[in-house]
């Protein structure tokens, strides 16, 4: 007999019968604690996450998802839902919950005459990006290929690529959505609209999504990107260049400036291998003759200890940051949008990085803007498109007895950076102890979110997540 969490807060006892049932019912399957599969599908990318579920269902499409959610709705459980397990909050794995597990469906199908890409849930950015690739084709995505489509996209979305192709919800056609009601719908502009709204950037609140269409752009296969690295020393007059070349850069430029110890990287010169430096990545989303124009402001800034800007195959690119994003590390996560970078929040930021808690640790400030600016803030349930700049403190590290250092840290960071700030916030960045209640992450767009989730999950079944409360 095992016992798991109801809606109620109560404990309810299963009977291995049930379980039986229910696993032959599906053609992934039902896992119990002590055997591997349960074990990875518990394990998130953050490794502070450490929970156990009462058991975990495994799907494999959407009627697996289906069978799960009228299972457990109509037993009154609680069910988390985990697609690639790399959100910051850990939201995919609960204790003594039900644990769906979404990650073995990693299907990309791409239709290159229609340019439209149709993807699983459990697909990671990598996925994504080498069956796209393989027609010289992109879905404007993240930057890190771990990363998981189904959680990235339903938060919103944004990488090397936004600024020319817009958000990666800016690019979904349509998404298949399993609702609260066990009931299998198609969101789209002109089927369930209010849903296809919902589901851009407000994560998944109203339905688990068992497959994205996105429309698809021409790019690579090599496009114009790399590092140029600095001392640490010249980041004040560097980082006031970068805001200048960020505010009258074509759309298809993107420069992400990164604060952090130097890692070991073969093209630094020893001596500077952790050593506090900073960091310009740089990507041109087009003709890498053009690419050379429009970055030669950026490279001819300072007297950089290292310029390795040259072309490089785009699904490369892609995972050029993944050995510095491996699984396993703890991380705990701050972030800010910015519409402009003042000397006085310069002077903020580099006072935080002054006092690093741990090598791995590091804070970037995205560029963004262009095509995803020119979206109006009520057309998709993400608001915030005003922002020129979005802040993570990245806080990273392995020894748990680093744990309050770290934390109270990254915390310091972010206030001291709050009066420089919008007051939005990008809900996958947000971890599982933030204080900003959810009006900060959709603005004036959270009452008709409300309203939503309250037609199409009025119980609040899907709780496990950023949560959106029925109105």
């Amino acid at each position: 007999m095992f016992e798991a969490k109801q809606l109620d807060g109560a404990m309810k006892a299963l009977e291995q019968d049930s379980l039986d049932t229910l696993g032959a019912a599906l053609r992934g399957g039902v896992f119990l604690p002590g055997s591997a599969d349960y074990d990875e599908a518990r394990t998130l990318w953050n490794s502070m996450v450490d929970r156990h579920p009462t058991f975990v269902i495994r799907a494999l499409g959407a009627s697996d998802v289906q069978k799960a959610v009228n299972f457990c709705r109509d037993s009154g459980l609680v069910l988390s839902i985990r697609s690639g397990g790399h959100q910051i909050a850990g939201h995919a794995v609960a204790d003594g919950t039900v644990l769906l597990d979404l990650s073995h469906m990693r299907s990309v199908h791409v239709d290159a005459q229609a340019r439209i890409a149709r993807v699983a849930p459990g697909a990671l950015l990598s996925d994504v990006d080498r069956e796209t690739q393989a027609h010289a084709l992109a879905v404007p995505i993240g930057i890190n290929s771990t990363t998981g489509i189904a959680g990235l996209a339903l938060g919103g979305g944004f990488g090397w690529t936004t600024r020319k192709f817009g958000m990666t919800i800016d690019n979904l056609i349509s998404a298949e959505v399993v609702t609260a009601s066990g009931d299998i719908l198609t969101a789209s502009a002109s089927s369930h609209p209010d849903l296809f709204w919902a589901i851009r950037g407000g994560g998944g609140n109203f339905g688990i999504v068992t497959s994205f269409e996105f429309s698809l752009h021409d790019l690579g296969p090599e496009v114009l990107s790399g590092l140029i690295v600095h001392p640490i020393e010249a980041a004040p007059g560097l980082l006031a260049e970068f805001t200048k070349i960020a505010d009258s850069a074509p759309d298809e430029l993107t420069v992400w400036s990164v604060m952090r110890k130097a890692p070991p990287l073969p093209f630094l010169p020893e001596e500077w291998h952790g050593r506090e430096v900073l960091i310009f990545a740089a990507c041109y989303s087009g003709a890498i003759e053009d690419g050379e124009k429009a970055m030669a402001d950026l490279r001819s800034l300072g007297d950089p200890i290292a310029d390795v800007i040259s072309p490089h195959a785009f699904v490369d690119w892609q995972a050029a940051f993944d050995p510095l994003l491996t699984p396993g590390a703890r991380n705990y996560w701050k972030s800010h949008d910015f519409e402009m970078l003042s000397e006085q929040a310069i002077d903020a930021l580099l006072h935080g990085i002054a006092t690093l808690p741990d090598p791995a640790c590091e804070v970037f400030i995205a560029h963004v803007g262009g095509a995803m600016a020119r979206v109006a803030a009520n057309e998709t349930a993400y608001p915030q498109r005003s922002s020129h700049f979005i802040m993570n403190v990245h806080t990273r590290w392995d020894d748990p007895g680093k744990d309050e250092t770290c934390i109270v840290w990254a915390r310091a960071l972010y206030d001291q950076m709050k009066p420089y700030s919008t007051g939005s916030a990008y809900v996958n960045f947000m971890p599982e102890d933030e204080e900003r209640a959810m009006a900060s992450a959709y603005g004036y767009n959270g009452q008709r979110l409300s309203q939503i989730k309250g037609k199409y999950d009025p119980d609040n079944f899907f709780r496990l997540n950023h949560n959106i409360l029925p109105s």
